[in-house]
């Protein structure tokens, strides 16, 4: 291939945006990221962080890459963009010059749930353990104990308390072990600011 960007790159469960395309994913204007390169998501759903924060869990829907000098109206569209030239500006602005044989990848996204208004009526507030474990790695760091840090590793592996009880502690019946962890972490996350609701 003659453009850039021909070498795969991998996305993990991560996808970061600027504060702008952070606030149009949330409105639902934003339903794609074009990014420079062939970039392959390795998981179905993703966590959005913007503004230095978590902001949404997005499910990835479709992967397609193309070269610049393919890119539409309506590939700008998805992004958020009112047109083509647009999408060209930020991405030249993103990237630096860019040429119509480089590569991109269009992921589109779906919004399954937003970070700032969750139900406060569930223990885990409509969260999944391992989404919260996950948050908690990247944003708690110098809060959790290494018994702690071993809890919410596992919990991404296995997303189940019951399963992390049974790997850790020989049985399931320590889960309230696991629980009073995760809903510690939970808790710090919406008293940082880092997620919305209020934890019962």
């Amino acid at each position: 291939m003659e453009g850039r960007g021909g070498v795969a790159r991998f996305l993990g469960r991560h996808l970061m945006l600027k504060r702008e395309w952070g606030e149009l994913l949330l409105e639902g204007r934003k339903r794609a990221t074009i990014r420079l390169g062939v970039v392959r998501p390795k998981y179905g759903e993703l966590i959005v962080h913007s503004g230095g924060r978590p902001i949404a869990k997005v499910r990835v829907r479709a992967v397609r890459v193309k070269r610049v000098g393919e890119l539409s109206d309506d590939d700008a569209r998805l992004d958020g963009f009112g047109s083509r030239e647009e999408l060209l500006e930020a991405l030249r602005r993103a990237y630096g010059s860019i040429s119509m044989d480089d590569i991109v990848t269009i992921i589109e996204l779906e919004l399954v749930k937003r970070l700032d208004k969750l139900e406060s009526d569930d223990p885990y507030m409509g969260l999944e353990p391992a989404d919260i474990a996950r948050l908690a790695l990247r944003y708690l760091r110098g809060d959790l104990s290494p018994e702690d840090e071993k809890i919410m590793r596992s919990l991404t592996a296995t997303n189940s308390i019951r399963a992390t009880a049974q790997r850790l502690y020989g049985s399931p019946l320590n889960r309230a072990r696991v629980r009073r962890v995760l809903r510690r972490a939970l808790r710090l996350l919406v008293e940082r600011g880092l997620l919305g609701g209020t934890p019962i």
